[in-house]
């Protein structure tokens, strides 16, 4: 395949489930359909990037969950961060090229509740 990337890509709060963000709060609030545990991507990466590799990809995009990595301001979660290095690891032993997107629509509570992305100062978070 040369330079051709194939593959997927998911959202960190469509796939992984068990969020606390912006968007999950905007889920109880509205009396939507809740993610709750969406398809346990969190849990079941590995199994998901196993079938990924069956159909052929090389590769695959995926979000970090920032209320997950940072869920106070300025607190970071080790283990969290530890998981999404797993992911990677485990992206990279299948063969699959990791494509990591920053942010994917949701932020943590905190970040919200102090004015989100309408902040001055919000670059520096």
């Amino acid at each position: 395949m040369g330079n051709f990337f194939w593959g997927a890509a998911t959202s960190a709060h469509q796939v992984e489930g068990g969020n606390h963000n912006d968007w999950s709060e905007f889920e109880k609030t509205r009396g939507l359909e809740q993610s709750g545990r969406a398809c346990d991507h969190y849990n079941r990466f590995r199994e998901d990037f196993d079938i990924a590799k069956s159909l052929g990809h090389n590769a695959h995009r995926f979000s970090l969950e920032w209320s997950r990595i940072e869920p106070e301001e300025g607190k970071f979660d080790e283990r969290e961060i530890q998981h999404y290095r797993d992911v990677i690891a485990t992206l990279r032993e299948r063969g699959l090229e990791p494509f990591v997107t920053l942010w994917h629509w949701t932020v943590p509570l905190w970040f919200r509740d102090c004015g989100g992305w309408t902040l001055k100062e919000s670059p520096k978070y």
